[in-house]
């Protein structure tokens, strides 16, 4: 009872002063003077009469008591005849007031400043920085990789520019990227698509600018209004490095002419697409991608030609002991990856090598620790024709049947179930008959329906390949000029993980009955959902987010490298392989590694790394191996890979 009478009586203290504060300024300012009056004048009168100097009489100690009120209250406190003290107490009053007013003004405008600091609308004043515009899952990563690129320098900026809260980015990135070192984050709040707005982060000075895709079907036209801003915002060409990505092939063009002749635009499902294929053909290159694009370990890096300048670049593969070199870039700024052996290097050509740290190269010549017994003459091996099965179909999946067709073999036939029916999947892969090489079956059926999965014998194929699709089928408008005419923009990056991750669980199922692995290579969306995947470890994961991410961070940090990996996802020309390593050097001893690379070169080849089978399943290299010294012995076995940059 006593306990709800106090409760009761706190609600009615509070809806009086409620009340009182509803009454406006006026009223407040009567009643706090009242509160003040009644604090006070009790209070002075209690120290006068307890002073023991103070005045005898009551009209003396009174007066003292109006002089202890005065002092407090600031108001003077003036003894005299009754206009003076009227007139000391009114100039008290305007002084009190101008302070007073002089106080609040300038908290108004100090509080005016720090929400505008708050909200993110002041200029960035640095140059040499990197501007990131745009927010998506894919800022994490992107800045977490800025900050490891430049963890060896004094002092570093990162500008971010979004249409978001500049509190809570700054508190999602700090949650995410964590510590950043020498490496300071900026965050303001602006749209991308506005020129003005996009000043507050000086691309103009920044020394590279990142365009990243938002979510959603209009992310592409997003990114191309925003590379239209950033052109309208500073119309001179600069030395800054634009990097873009878009999604849809379609949008790829228009975002290179929106971008312009000094810009990057990264095509998502063209690389994504090339990328499944590589890794559905050679398994674990997966891995050796993700190493190297990532600034944790080796990556691609540019050195001096120096003292190689008229030699032959086979001459400069074991010119590096600590660095593999895999191509040349010449003055005009072609890159030529896996040149010919003979070829000549110019004064003015620059090495491009695989490297743990730009000052890591250091010329030193490797070719002493070569052992010629040990070096094996390639054997002749004709190509098998394979069963592969695709499970799923999204808006890059016409690109993986055609990327399919060009690599594998003649006979080898390609079964794709997905949610749509075989007239759908055949008008949206532009598939109308038989390919050159490849023949395609489609059969309808949800891939999440372990009955499915049991009667399509999936431990019988060579090659598993899942990508995400969502419950919504695609709609077939009719003939299409082309498999990049329609758009299943239906699918989201969440639910297509969920659909994927069922699957996955599913096919371990399968495996684990057939008592063998499956050869499984699996397209995400979200970096964190592949860490939930059941599956065995080491196994290959595309996850189209972080590798973009990391392609536009290595791009940023070196404009050249935007060559080097456009050669690398292209159908033609020179790709990353894992092949047998005992098809280059004996295995039943110990041999330097710079005996692979003098095999490797014999057969027009740039070896850069190796993958040892026995540690396939152990994290977290899994067994892959970038740019060892040359001078390491090691002992492989049959069934080891070499990493080597070769022709397609």
């Amino acid at each position: 009872m006593a306990q709800r009478q106090t409760t009761s009586l706190r609600l009615r203290l509070r809806y009086r002063f409620d009340h009182l504060v509803a009454g406006g300024t006026t009223a407040l300012i009567g009643w706090f003077a009242l509160a003040c009056l009644a604090v006070v004048v009790p209070a002075s009168t209690v120290l006068v009469w307890a002073d023991r100097s103070a005045p005898a009489t009551l009209s003396g100690r009174l007066a003292a008591v109006w002089v202890s009120v005065g002092q407090t209250l600031k108001i003077g406190g003036a003894l005299g005849s009754p206009l003076y003290v009227l007139a000391s107490v009114a100039l008290a009053l305007v002084a009190l007031l101008f302070v007073s007013t002089l106080v609040g003004l300038i908290t108004t405008g100090i509080n005016g400043r720090i929400m505008e600091l708050r909200l993110g609308h002041s200029t960035v004043l640095e140059s040499g920085h990197t501007v990131v515009l745009g927010w998506s899952d894919q800022i994490f990563p992107v800045v977490g990789e800025l900050v490891a690129a430049n963890s060896n320098q004094r002092r570093s900026v990162v500008a971010v520019l979004a249409p978001k809260d500049k509190v809570e980015m700054e508190d999602e990135l700090a949650t995410s990227v964590g510590a950043t070192g020498t490496t300071r984050i900026i965050c303001r709040n602006g749209r991308t698509t506005d020129p003005l707005e996009l000043a507050r982060v000086s691309p103009r000075t920044a020394k590279a600018v990142l365009v990243l895709p938002p979510e959603g079907e209009t992310g592409d036209a997003h990114v191309v209004k925003t590379l239209l801003a950033l052109d309208a915002a500073d119309p001179e060409p600069g030395g800054a490095v634009v990097v873009a990505a878009v999604r849809d092939t379609r949008n790829h063009v228009t975002a290179r002419l929106a971008a312009g002749p000094g810009g990057h635009v990264l095509c998502v499902d063209d690389i994504i697409a090339r990328l499944l294929v590589q890794t559905a053909r050679e398994p674990g290159l997966s891995l050796v991608y993700q190493d190297l694009l990532d600034f944790a370990g080796d990556e691609f890096y540019t050195a001096p030609a120096r003292g190689l300048a008229g030699r032959t670049f086979g001459e400069a593969l074991l010119a590096f002991t600590t660095s593999s070199v895999v191509g040349l870039l010449h003055p005009d700024g072609e890159v030529s990856l896996n040149p010919d052996p003979t070829t000549a290097i110019d004064a003015d050509d620059l090495i491009v090598l695989v490297s743990r740290d730009d000052d890591t190269a250091v010329q030193e010549d490797a070719s002493p620790f070569v052992e010629e017994d040990a070096i094996l003459t390639a054997r002749p091996e004709e190509p098998a024709a394979q069963r592969l099965l695709l499970l799923g179909w999204n808006r890059r999946a016409p690109l993986v049947v055609e990327q399919l067709d060009r690599f594998v073999s003649h006979g080898t036939t390609l079964d794709v179930v997905s949610l749509g029916d075989e007239t759908t999947m055949r008008c949206t892969s532009g598939i109308s008959g038989v390919r050159d090489r490849l023949e395609v079956d489609f059969r309808s059926g949800d891939i999440t329906d372990p009955q499915l999965l049991a009667k399509l014998d999936v431990p019988s194929y060579d090659r598993v390949i899942v990508i995400g699709e969502t419950e919504h089928e695609a709609v077939c408008p009719g003939p299409l000029p082309s498999a990049r005419a329609i758009d299943l923009a239906l699918e989201t990056g969440a639910r297509t993980d969920d659909r994927t991750l069922v699957t996955l669980l599913h096919l371990r199922t399968i495996g684990q009955a057939a008592g063998r692995e499956l050869s499984l290579t699996t397209e995400m969306s979200d970096d964190g959902n592949r860490l939930l995947a059941p599956g065995r470890e080491g196994a290959d994961f595309i996850v189209s987010g972080r590798l973009i991410s990391l392609l536009m961070t290595q791009i940023s940090e070196s404009r050249h490298l935007a060559k080097v990996f456009d050669e690398l996802f292209r159908a033609e020309g020179n790709e990353l392989h894992l092949k047998p390593v005992a098809d280059y050097v004996r295995t039943d001893r110990e041999v330097p590694f710079a005996t692979l690379v003098e095999s490797a070169r014999r057969r027009r080849e740039c070896a850069v790394g190796y993958r040892l089978r026995a540690e396939s399943g152990t994290g977290p290299a899994y067994g892959v191996r970038l740019n060892p010294d040359k001078r390491q012995r090691v002992r492989f076995g049959e069934h080891d890979w070499l990493i080597v940059l070769a022709e397609s």
